[in-house]
């Protein structure tokens, strides 16, 4: 009960924008006039992608833009499938008798799939310069901005770069931060670190002396609580999502935690699916999940600084910098799906809906197995002005900018679904079916009965 069922959990990680042939991919690139942009060789190969995400910022300073000049962000470029076709087997499983628990590890790994993928890890993309954008967050204070500065204007760093898909996934250098001479990571990638590495030791109930509790989270790497959020926002709630106490009912809340987005979340029951079937629970994460406090009390917690939230009345996005090492790091939905409209209005092309950009996860109701799920997250970077900075002081106000998104699926395969079917479901049925049989030879036998006993109380009373 603590694996992914049956051991074939298909399993496939996307970037994405949409889902055409199957073929997820698109990150955000600029495309424009400047010189801080790529060049017009950029614009054949763009127009063989519809359906783009544009993100314009305006600037009047004479260093990065002309007053008239407008940046477009895009998301246009399919991208290559970054994740395997199985789901990576949990590691340094232990057994705990005395507290009825299970300890593992989660790994973490990806692969390239070319025959999934529309171009190559080698691709060239202008992006936003990761580094130059979090150091207003990482040195708020002015003198050291104007040390840091310097390192920019050195490295000739500005607030856009030119990287390879692999290098943005996965790591690079940075020039900037290699020239500051103090010890510092130098590496720079959306997902760095991730490979050979492991999410947890998580701590989770076997269900043994209550059946209840199976697969539900004791400890996450030792502890109870995150030590990111204040108060109840803080708790480790519910399990790792693969699996679920069993016997749900449709009017349960399924809690789970998502050591990624640093925090617990929650899904409620959406509708009966029939998956190679099987008979599932859809359970959907519902967009109160995102919502501000003024909508949702219970996100209170979530909301840890006043500024940037406008007073905690912004809502769709989470600020998850905290367990990013301070960096400006934001989660939504894709195409900022249930967001506000400040945060919307300067990204155009945004074509959010729940179909396409909502997570769920599909879950068999006796064992609690989930069979099949679609998480989808964007990821998106708080881009604010820096007067010390010249690559950012001609920005007027913050700017919540999209780089990737992602849509992680994972289904049970045809082999094991049949097994399942055999084992699990066919047993059920033929359960239900013997139940409906002895049901009806019982009301059979009662109504014999009764014409018997009133046959022979006829026959006594002539």
């Amino acid at each position: 009960m603590i694996s992914p069922p049956l051991g074939d959990f298909c399993h496939t990680i996307h970037m994405v924008k949409d889902g055409q042939h199957d073929v997820f991919g698109d990150i955000s690139f600029l495309q424009g006039n400047s010189d801080l942009l790529p060049g017009n060789q950029e614009k054949a190969r763009m127009g063989q992608f519809p359906g783009c995400m544009e993100f314009r910022v305006s600037s009047t300073t004479d260093f990065m833009f002309t007053e008239t000049l407008t940046l477009v962000l895009k998301n246009t470029i399919s991208l290559p499938t970054i994740g395997g076709v199985r789901y990576l087997a949990k590691e340094n499983i232990t057994q705990d008798s005395e507290t009825h628990t299970v300890s593992f590890l989660q790994p973490n790994g990806a692969i390239f799939e070319p025959s999934l993928s529309v171009g190559t890890e080698s691709d060239t993309f202008t992006i936003l310069n990761l580094a130059v954008a979090a150091v207003p967050h990482l040195y708020p204070s002015a003198f050291v901005q104007t040390i840091v500065n310097i390192f920019i204007k050195k490295s000739n760093s500005s607030m856009f770069q030119k990287r390879t898909l692999k290098e943005l996934l996965w790591g690079y250098k940075d020039p900037f931060l290699s020239l500051i001479p103090y010890p510092i990571t130098t590496t720079v990638g959306v997902f760095y670190p991730y490979h050979n590495t492991a999410d947890g030791v998580y701590k989770v109930f076997n269900g043994k002396d209550d059946i209840s509790k199976v697969a539900i989270i004791d400890t996450y790497k030792g502890k109870k609580r995150l030590s990111y959020w204040p108060s109840y926002c803080d708790m480790i709630n519910g399990t790792d999502a693969a699996s679920f106490p069993p016997f749900i009912e449709k009017t349960r809340v399924l809690q789970f935690f998502s050591s990624d987005v640093c925090r617990s979340f929650y899904a409620v029951f959406g509708a009966e699916i029939n998956l190679k079937g099987i008979p599932v629970y859809r359970f959907i994460l519902p967009s109160l999940a995102f919502a501000s406090p003024l909508q949702n009390p219970d996100n209170h917690c979530f909301c840890t600084e006043k500024i940037i939230s406008k007073n905690c009345t912004l809502y769709g996005v989470l600020d998850i910098g905290k367990c990013k090492g301070g960096k400006p790091v934001y989660i939504s939905l894709p195409h900022f799906l249930h967001a506000s409209p400040e945060i919307t209005e300067p990204v155009e092309g945004l074509s959010p809906n729940e179909e396409e950009h909502s997570t769920y996860l599909d879950v068999e109701p006796i064992t609690g197995f989930t069979l099949q799920f679609a998480k989808r997250l964007q990821i998106n970077i708080l881009v604010k002005p820096g007067k010390k900075f010249g690559a950012l002081k001609g920005l007027k106000q913050n700017y919540m900018v999209p780089i990737l998104w992602l849509n992680e699926t994972g289904t049970i395969g045809d082999e094991k679904a049949e097994m399942f079917r055999n084992q699990v479901t066919g047993k059920i049925n033929l359960l239900g079916l013997v139940e409906i049989t002895l049901l009806s030879v019982g009301v059979v036998m009662f109504i014999v009965f009764t014409i018997s006993y009133c046959a022979c109380r006829s026959k006594r009373v002539n």
